[in-house]
Order: structure tokens, then C-alpha cells, then sequence
């Protein structure tokens, strides 16, 4: 691991980066209602004796989220409902962040579910940006998602652009709505957040593990798209974040209709990165992942180490991205603890597409952890204005 005393970034438990990253993950939210930094502070603070106590993550989290939304509960009886949207969409995002590393936990169902609510609920009463609570069909069931609608006075009474952005390994589209949508949306530009299969609401109350073939999902995603008259089919992106690294460019590579990709964060061999962690790990060399290693057993839906890593044999890029032909941007930190920048840098070299763009995010300006994780802003400014650039809303 690198030397937290000389990191530039906001380390909260110097000692331990699972937490730490988890705490910076909901505080990078602040910029769109995600976070109010009091409310962090008083949790981190009461957690700081309990270091490495996943059940006391959990409760110091739901305690907050139950506070929260209290407030906000209380606002929407009294009629203020901008109030009360704010209070119960924080609340829902400080409810994912705590059961993020105990999936498995007796209370978790419950509490995600009153998250899953809380989100819906705040997002109904706002009128800018208009979220709406949406089912993708998907083979003889549908799949959980969020259309944020583009700005009306940029997309005016055009069809618009729009991205569908999926989840990572261990988030979700409540958490993905605090990485800049509102801004994307900003644009001109809509956006259809998933839980794919192996991800949220999908994996937890749908039974659909985490597969391979992310294209058929993304298939599933663009023709739902395709079929809103808010959305011109011939301008829309996918994009994806951390593990998404491997789920957007494999799904824009064998499902041609994508217009243009993003991948925050790169992969290349998720089968390999995890052998590697495990050898890490086995060997007490990697003190700790960004949730507990479990968490790959559960959303593949098996119980050992060795079905999940057979499942991970088909999570290769090698012989697929070849055959990308939209645009392409690979966004990376240059100091990312998770996937070293090698990574990206082999990716990038095998993508198909004549129009890809690589931009490494460095140590002195910022956002060089994990799909900059200290400084989310960076990265969204410059993945939106190149999606603005590429898809030009409002023409």
C-alpha cells in the first residue's frame, strides 16, 4: 500500500484504506446533495474507537441515515418538500454507504429497503433535475434504474443525447446519482442509472448474480432508451465506473449501437487482478480491499473462493475491445491502489475505436485514487464536457 502519511488526499483512518475510501466515497457526494460533512464528521468520529468493526460501520451509518431521515420525513409533513427531498436522499446514500461492507448482515435487507424508499420519495418531489424510479425488461424480468431527464432548456423539445451508466463492483445507482449525474443532466444530456445483475437492488431482492456477458444487459438498457421520445437513439453512450471499467467497454464493443463509451477506470483482466489480490491477501501483503473479499462470493451467488474465481475466467478484455468503433474514453488516477495504471494503459492500446482519448489524472492535480475518489469533481468535469463534445445536446 502507498505511504498514507505523504498522501495529499483525505485520509480519514490513516490506518485502515477500506474505511477510509468508504468515508471519502459518500463525502465525495457533498458537491450533489450527497453529504453534509458535520454529519460525516460526527460518524468517523464515533467510529474512530472502533476501527475495523464492520457491524459498528453499519449502525453508526444507519443511526445517521435514521436521524436524517427523520428530518426529512418531518419537512414533508409540514409541506417543504425541497427540504425534505434533500434530508431523504442523503439519508438514503449514508444508508448504502454503511451496508455496502456487510451485505450479509441480519438488518441489512431492511435497511437497504428503507434506503431504496427514501431515495424514491426525495427524488419524486424534485422538479429539477426530474429523477424518475423506472423497470428496464430484461429477459422474463426487469432491472431496477433511474432516468434523470436532461435539462429541458438545453435539450428544448429535441430529442436529447443520453449515457446509461451502470454500477460498479460494490455500489450502487443511489450512490452512482451522487457521482456528478446532476451535472451530466446539466448538459443536456439524460441518464439511465442501473442495477445490473450483480449490483443493488438486483442482487439482493431479484436474485440475478453478477454475469459476464454485460451486453446483454446493455442491450436491454439501450432499447428501453430507445423506446422513451425524450431520448434520440442515435446518441446514446454507455458508461460505467470502477469494475464498469470491463462492463461499458466490453458492452460498446458487441453492442454496436452505442454511440460513444466511458470507462471510469480501467480494466483488463478481472480474473487476473483477483488472483493477485488473493495471493496478496493470503499472504498478508494487502491489508484490506475496498469491501471485504466476501463480497465476490455474494454477488456471483457461490460460496467458495474457487466458483467465484471460475466465474471470473470470463471477465477478460483481451480479444473483445479490439472491437469497439464508437468513441472512447478512458479515464484513470494515476495513483489508483486498486488497479495500477498499467492496467489502463494496456486497455487503452487494444481498443478498437480510431477516436479514444486517455486522460491519467496525476498526484499534484488531483483525483489520482480509484476513479479519483479524493477529488470526484475532476473527473466528472472532464468526462462530461467530452460527452458533451461527442454527443452535442441541444442540436
Amino acid at each position: 500500500m502507498a505511504d498514507r502519511k505523504n498522501d495529499p488526499a483525505f485520509i480519514y483512518f490513516p490506518t485502515d484504506y477500506r474505511w477510509s475510501m468508504g468515508l471519502l466515497l459518500c463525502l465525495s457526494g457533498a458537491p450533489w446533495g450527497g453529504a453534509e460533512i458535520d454529519e460525516i464528521h460526527r460518524i468517523g468520529t464515533a467510529l474512530r474507537c472502533k476501527l475495523g468493526d464492520d457491524n459498528a460501520w453499519f449502525e453508526e451509518w444507519a443511526r445517521m441515515g435514521d436521524i436524517v431521515e427523520a428530518r426529512g420525513r418531518e419537512a414533508e409533513c409540514k409541506g417543504h418538500t425541497l427540504t425534505a427531498a434533500a434530508c431523504l436522499m442523503r439519508a438514503a446514500h449514508y444508508y448504502h454507504i454503511g451496508e455496502r461492507f456487510l451485505q450479509h448482515g441480519p438488518r441489512s435487507p431492511a435497511v437497504y429497503k428503507k434506503a431504496v424508499k427514501a431515495f424514491a420519495d426525495g427524488a419524486a418531489m424534485l422538479k429539477r433535475p426530474r429523477i424518475e424510479s423506472v423497470e428496464v425488461p430484461y429477459g422474463g424480468t426487469t432491472l431496477p434504474a433511474l432516468f434523470v431527464h436532461p435539462a429541458p432548456e438545453v435539450a428544448g423539445n429535441k430529442p436529447a443525447p443520453a449515457m446509461v451508466f451502470f454500477d460498479g463492483f460494490d455500489i450502487t445507482k443511489e450512490i452512482q446519482y451522487f457521482k456528478g449525474v446532476p451535472d451530466l443532466v446539466a448538459r443536456g444530456i439524460g441518464c439511465l442509472i442501473v442495477d445490473g445483475p450483480g449490483n443493488g437492488e438486483s442482487v439482493r431482492f431479484r436474485n440475478l448474480p453478477l454475469i459476464a456477458e454485460t451486453e446483454k444487459y446493455a442491450t436491454a438498457a439501450y432499447d428501453y432508451l430507445t423506446a422513451r421520445k425524450e431520448v434520440d437513439p442515435k446518441r446514446i453512450g454507455v458508461m460505467a465506473i470502477s469494475l464498469g471499467g470491463y462492463y461499458a467497454p466490453r458492452a460498446a464493443s458487441l453492442e454496436p449501437r452505442y454511440a460513444c463509451c466511458i470507462a471510469w477506470g480501467a480494466q483488463w483482466d478481472y480474473y487476473g487482478t483477483w488472483r493477485r489480490r488473493f495471493e496478496l491477501l493470503d499472504s498478508g501483503q494487502l491489508p484490506s480491499l475496498s469491501v471485504p473479499p466476501e463480497h465476490l462470493m455474494w454477488i456471483f451467488g457461490v460460496k467458495s473462493r474457487d466458483e467465484a474465481m471460475k466465474k471470473l475466467e470470463g471477465f477478460r478484455l483481451d480479444g473483445i475491445v479490439q472491437k469497439m468503433r464508437c468513441p472512447f474514453l478512458l479515464v484513470h488516477g494515476e495513483g489508483d491502489q486498486q488497479i495500477p495504471l498499467e492496467v489502463a494503459e494496456t486497455c487503452f492500446a487494444a481498443v478498437g475505436s480510431k477516436d479514444k482519448t486517455l486522460k491519467v489524472f496525476t498526484r499534484e492535480e488531483g483525483g489520482f485514487h480509484h476513479c479519483q475518489n479524493d477529488n470526484v469533481t475532476l473527473g466528472t468535469n472532464f468526462s462530461w464536457d467530452w460527452a458533451v463534445d461527442v454527443l452535442k445536446p441541444g442540436t
